[in-house]
């Protein structure tokens, strides 16, 4: 009776249910029955609003099942809500969806290993079925949160622990592919949501051993390494989370990274740090690089008061994100970037004197380690700045350029925007010296179709006031800098070390024709290098490295500068370095001195051989054999050895071992060169740079016994001049006359002399003879004998040397003809 009841209840069920019914066996490891299965299946398509109540059945069964620790029903259960799932893809699967997710959460709630790993895969198949319309109601905050619990499984036995973790990845995986392609459902990207996926990532990253293999482009394993590594399975979830990122949710998937490193510790050392944002920087879309820059810069200004090896960490990270970001797009922030590290730069010095202030009474070796990790701060800010300035292309490159030499301070001066005064001289000294370093990295490889263009004007002068400083480290990074901006054909590398060269034509030396831009801009600012290098070789805190970059910078503005006029301007310049060595004014220590001359022999032999004229190439070798033989530490080859025997004095040498400006004027004047001006001593232009120089400026002593008046306009130069009559005469005879008057005529003569073109100072001189001559002989009726050739001459006195130039009429006078 009991049978028939029950035959006849089962037949009153709803057929769902005894469908349901009929997939399960009495004996579960037989598994699931397929041919009910299939019974289910086409029952479900044909009668698609049945699929919520299948599933709420088979919802129910489940969990009975796993309060009653039927496991084998359980998983039964769970294979054909599978493959329902896959069947059904109507309207009506939604609410079936429903049941589904409550079933999977129930396994993922259970402590059982098996049934969490079960709810997991079951939830990535589902993660893989693309729905007809999106369900914008439903939420896996429950499963972000579960997934994440389980990345940190601590499960005592190694194998299931990475079991779980493995089945935490995936289910996290599953979320990201199941939300972020919805656009109107972005609750995936909530910070509350980044803050428990992002880290839990991230923790099974860090477990990974072979940290380089990672460091790249994303890499392509196999499936097995995938399923068995959980670090590497972390790591394409993350890749994957990143390159859906988009422009709104950018920030919030990146600002938990910092959040877990800094809970860790993960700064010092910084090597997980580093390939972090490698993964980071490679997987995002490049127009969204510029985002991550500005996160690791804004974690900067929040870590800068934490320890410096902290600090380096992330300016290291830094430096590589923005050595991807530089290839691609970068955004608006070149300019925030430079400015934050310099503001740090000039922190990491304030810390470090700091330090050293406060710790003066304390061990040495405390002082000495906090100074050593702030210039790991430093050299890591420098680095950071060069890198990337390096990569920018040349139109931004010459902008940061600009931007970073008006961040040097220069002593004397308070319109700089980098605030270094309560630094002191030391401070500012540090500052100048890794500002000028950033620099020289930043212009390393940068090629500027003109001279104008690498160095324009608003540039060259401060980048050459701090050469005038007396710091040779200084110096020396200006003349690399020069020597980066005006070497536009590579030819630094074969100039580098100074030495007599046999042959310069086996250098190979690359050049093209000076083009009219180079020329003018020789015309504008070619005192104002000359100057310069005249100035570096006077310094008595001279080491061979400033004479090697010194010859460099006349090489190199040799081969990429030099037409006729400035060949005769270097060679006057040489001629002058090396009157600095014999005369001695400075009072220079013997070894400067020497290698002034060993600077000029290098040069002139250099240049010689460069425009090619035998009888001035062959001066130049035989002051050199001359001083191989009597005077060898006139030679570079001898003078920077580490043992060289110094003179005693210079004064007593013999002129063969010296460079003569009449010889020089006679081979060239052959090969048709303007040699006139040869003549004409240099003579550097006084600036207000020689104030911030702190030394006596070398023009005090410039007198000039020319009457020249001023002016700049050459086709006034026949109405400027002075009418020159029988009282004008008297008056200059007069030698008690207007002081005041003269005073002011010398000043604009050595104005006139030192800013004027010498064309314009020569044809001036020759109008104001021939006025004057014809005046003469007017006025006073003067006997004019004109001698066969000019034998008066027009004296200049630099110093303690006179020099003749611009011949004159040899004039007789009467007695008493002129009162």
């Amino acid at each position: 009776l009991f049978a028939g009841v029950c035959c006849c209840c089962a037949a009153l069920r709803p057929r769902y249910k005894r469908l349901v019914d009929n997939i399960f066996p009495e004996d579960p490891k037989d598994g699931l029955v397929k041919a009910d299965m299939e019974k289910l299946t086409f029952y479900a398509v044909s009668a698609p609003e049945k699929l919520d109540r299948i599933g709420a059945y088979l919802a129910e069964r489940l969990s009975r099942d796993v309060v009653r620790h039927r496991y084998g029903y359980v998983l039964i259960a769970m294979e054909a809500l599978d493959q329902l799932l896959m069947a059904c893809h109507s309207q009506s699967i939604k609410p079936f969806v429903e049941s589904f997710l409550h079933m999977v959460a129930k396994l993922l709630e259970s402590g059982e290993p098996k049934l969490q790993v079960l709810g997991t895969n079951s939830f990535v198949k589902f993660a893989n079925i693309e729905e007809d319309t999106p369900s914008y109601h439903r939420r896996y905050d429950f499963f972000v949160s579960r997934f994440s619990a389980m990345c940190h499984s601590c499960d005592h036995d190694p194998e299931i622990q990475t079991e779980i973790r493995i089945a935490g990845i995936r289910g996290i995986q599953g979320v990201v592919r199941k939300t972020v392609n919805d656009e109107l459902r972005a609750t995936i990207w909530e910070p509350q949501h980044m803050d428990k996926i992002v880290p839990s990532l991230l923790f099974n990253m860090h477990k990974i051993e072979d940290i380089d293999s990672r460091i790249g482009p994303p890499s392509s394993p196999t499936g097995g390494e995938k399923e068995e590594n959980p670090a590497l399975l972390a790591e394409n979830c993350f890749r994957e989370l990143l390159g859906r990122a988009t422009y709104g949710n950018m920030n919030n998937a990146v600002r938990p990274v910092f959040a877990h490193l800094d809970h860790h510790r993960l700064w010092d050392p910084n090597e997980f740090a580093v390939s972090c944002f490698k993964i980071i920087m490679y997987s995002i879309q490049a127009q969204y690089s510029h985002h991550v820059i500005q996160e690791i810069l804004g974690h900067l200004d929040v870590r800068k008061r934490d320890s410096p090896r902290v600090r380096a960490g992330i300016i290291q990270v830094l430096l590589e994100a923005v050595a991807i970001a530089a290839k691609g797009s970068i955004g608006p922030t070149v300019l925030e970037v430079f400015n934050t590290l310099l503001k740090h730069l000039r922190i990491s010095v304030d810390f470090e004197l700091g330090d050293r202030r406060s710790s003066a009474g304390s061990a040495t070796f405390s002082t000495s380690s906090k100074e050593s990790d702030e210039r790991i701060v430093q050299n890591a800010i420098i680095q950071t700045i060069g890198f990337f300035g390096s990569n920018l292309p040349d139109y931004q490159r010459s902008e940061i350029i600009m931007f970073i030499m008006g961040k040097v301070p220069v002593l004397g001066t308070t319109s700089q925007s980098l605030d270094t005064s309560h630094l002191g001289d030391l401070g500012t000294r540090r500052i100048q010296i890794m500002l000028l370093r950033s620099l020289l990295m930043v212009t390393s490889g940068y090629k500027a179709t003109t001279i104008t263009n690498a160095l324009p004007p608003p540039f060259l002068d401060p980048l050459l006031s701090p050469s005038l400083m007396e710091d040779s480290e200084l110096r020396q990074l200006v003349l690399e800098i020069l020597h980066n901006l005006i070497d536009r054909h590579d030819n630094r590398a074969k100039l580098r070390g100074i030495r007599i060269i046999p042959d310069v034509s086996d250098l190979k030396i690359k050049r093209d024709k000076i083009s009219r831009q180079d020329v003018s801009f020789m015309k504008k600012h070619g005192q104002q290098l000359y100057r310069h290098i005249y100035l570096g070789c006077k310094e008595d805190d001279n080491v061979q490295k400033n004479f090697e970059l010194l010859f460099t910078t006349l090489a190199l503005t040799t081969i990429e500068l030099a037409n006729e006029e400035v060949v005769i301007d270097l060679i006057r310049l040489a001629i002058a370095l090396q009157d600095i060595a014999i005369i001695n004014e400075d009072n220079l220590p013997m070894f400067n001195r020497c290698g002034v001359m060993a600077l000029v022999a290098a040069y002139l032999n250099f240049l010689s051989q460069m425009i090619a004229v035998p009888a001035f190439c062959q001066h130049v070798s035989k002051v050199i054999e001359t001083r191989s033989l009597e005077a060898s530490y006139f030679l570079p080859e001898t003078i920077f050895k580490d043992k060289c025997n110094l003179p005693i004095s210079l004064e007593k040498h013999d002129k063969d071992l010296f460079f003569l400006t009449n010889k020089i004027a006679e081979s060239l004047g052959g090969s048709g060169y303007s040699v006139e001006r040869l003549s004409v001593p240099y003579v550097p232009q006084v600036t207000d740079e020689d104030r911030l120089s702190r030394r006596k400026s070398i023009v005090d002593t410039v007198s000039i016994q020319v009457d020249i008046l001023p002016g700049n306009n050459t086709e006034d130069k026949i109405d400027n001049t002075e009418e020159i009559t029988f009282e004008a005469l008297k008056k200059a005879i007069d030698n008690n006359g207007l002081e005041e008057q003269e005073k002011e005529k010398r000043r604009l003569v050595i104005e006139k002399f030192q800013k004027a073109p010498f064309e314009e100072i020569a044809a001036q001189c020759e109008t104001k003879a021939n006025l004057l001559h014809d005046r003469l002989a007017q006025i006073l009726e003067l006997t004019i004998r004109p001698p066969p050739s000019p034998s008066g001459t027009m004296t200049i006195t630099a110093g303690h040397a006179h020099y003749q130039s611009v011949p004159v009429y040899e004039m007789k006078f009467p007695d008493l003809c002129v009162y």
